[in-house]
């Protein structure tokens, strides 16, 4: 129980990672809030969480309205008085194709809701971490950040990788505070989303990119959940302004 009574909020929180560092960190101790736009797989959530003997509070909003955000962290503050740990994992890939036909727009909401929505939640999450002394942020990049995306386009590494440039800066700014930020890059993982995209490409195209990982295997979302959970607790208290890859050794630097 290394995160006991210690209070989580994650964003994202509905499905592949997020859900599973939700129930990670729950798991291990700690109070969790859980945040989406969609409040009935937040509710499923919460229950699953609850049946196995844990706490979970479900606080749906929208990552990129400051006020929803502002919202959100305040409803986790009334209810269990602090907030220890933020996991930033709000954020959606793309389908791949070429810069020239990529519309304007979907730049703008791409970059927005990987980068700007972890923006927003750090933004309302220093005060509080700052009046405590103490805190813990976990944002979640992508191996797209650090190489590029066999999955989705460039739009996508260019907000994982500016979430990245966010982690360093946040880490010298609220380290002199007791608040760690850190990130981690995992790459290619079997959440739902991911393995309609791997389906839908050929065997060939499969093999290839297995070829490239020498663990020969994609990542389960439990993989990048428990890695989160360490960035959260004690074990990891020196442990600031890094980024760590869950890539199965795809790429190392």
């Amino acid at each position: 129980m290394l995160l006991q009574n210690r209070v989580a909020l994650v964003t994202g929180a509905s499905r592949g990672i997020g859900a599973a560092t939700a129930k990670v960190l729950a798991k291990r101790g700690a109070l969790v809030a859980v945040s989406a736009r969609t409040v009935s797989d937040l509710e499923c959530l919460a229950t699953s969480i609850r049946e196995e003997g844990g706490q979970a509070l479900v606080v749906p909003g929208d990552v990129l309205d400051a006020a929803q955000v502002q919202e959100m962290i305040n409803r986790v503050v009334e209810e269990w008085g602090r907030l220890d740990i933020l996991v930033n994992n709000a954020g959606l890939g793309t389908a791949t194709m070429p810069v020239e036909k990529i519309p304007p727009e979907e730049w703008d909401y791409t970059v927005a809701l990987n980068l700007k929505s972890a923006f927003l939640c750090v933004r309302t999450a220093a005060p509080v971490m700052k009046r405590q002394g103490f805190g813990r942020i976990i944002n979640v990049s992508s191996f797209a950040g650090r190489n590029y995306s066999r999955i989705s386009g460039p739009q996508y590494g260019a907000a994982k990788a500016g979430l990245q440039g966010f982690t360093k800066h946040m880490a010298v700014e609220l380290g002199p505070h007791g608040v760690c930020v850190n990130a981690v890059a995992p790459s290619i993982v079997l959440t739902d989303r991911v393995k309609a995209k791997w389906e839908a490409r050929t065997e060939g195209e499969r093999q290839m990119i297995l070829a490239g990982i020498p663990l020969r295997r994609l990542a389960q979302p439990e993989e990048v959940a428990t890695v989160i959970a360490f960035l959260a607790s004690e074990d990891a208290s020196y442990v600031n302004g890094v980024c760590i890859d869950i890539n199965g050794g795809s790429y190392m630097v």
